[in-house]
């Protein structure tokens, strides 16, 4: 279990299943009927879009589609046939550590860091109530990590439950609120972050 407005890490070993957990928080993986619920309710039984849109998820390597950061960022309300004012694009800019000068930038000329911080952006867009987080800094350099925990940070502040899977240790330490251990698929410690071992 996740409490509201707290960050869960997982952690564990390469292809112990912290990906395949992760997916199934969201159906990406289909999970056992009444195995995983979100406020009570199983997700098997709530409509995929529906669910995604509340479930968003962050992948470790940002993909952009053609066009500029807003078209990217209004992606997911466009689909909902909502149109995303300027300023809310403003706000999710600024909600992932960017400046407004992006707004216009052509979304295949951003650093990874960058399109990182874009591609959060958007999923922030369909105003989530749990966002999931696959190594989402694996593929940063140490500045963008740190912009990316700062979001997170602030996202945690203002109330979002986080669900992140990391290969770092002191990373889960800096931001989780509660740490799941998995070894070979299975959730055998659930600890706080200041248990872990400072090792890795």
């Amino acid at each position: 279990e996740i409490p509201k407005g707290m960050v869960g890490g997982i952690i564990g070993r390469s292809g112990g299943g912290k990906s395949t957990l992760l997916r199934a928080l969201n159906r990406l993986w289909e999970p056992p009927p009444h195995t995983v619920c979100l406020d009570g309710q199983d997700i098997c039984g709530v409509d995929v879009l529906t669910l995604r849109r509340k479930v968003g998820m962050l992948f470790q390597i940002p993909a952009l589609f053609e066009g500029t950061v807003a078209d990217n960022i209004r992606y997911g309300p466009q689909l909902q046939g909502k149109k995303l004012p300027d300023n809310e694009v403003y706000k999710l800019l600024t909600l992932a550590d960017l400046d407004s000068s992006f707004f216009n930038k052509n979304a295949r000329e951003l650093s990874v860091g960058q399109a990182q911080r874009v591609a959060l952006a958007r999923t922030l867009a369909n105003e989530p109530e749990v966002l999931l987080l696959d190594e989402p800094t694996s593929a940063l350099d140490p500045i963008s990590t740190q912009n990316i925990e700062d979001v997170i940070v602030k996202l945690k502040k203002n109330g979002m439950t986080i669900i992140m899977v990391s290969h770092s240790i002191k990373q889960i330490q800096r931001i989780a609120d509660l740490v799941c251990l998995l070894v070979d698929g299975q959730i055998v410690e659930v600890l706080k972050p200041n248990s872990l071992s400072q090792a890795n």
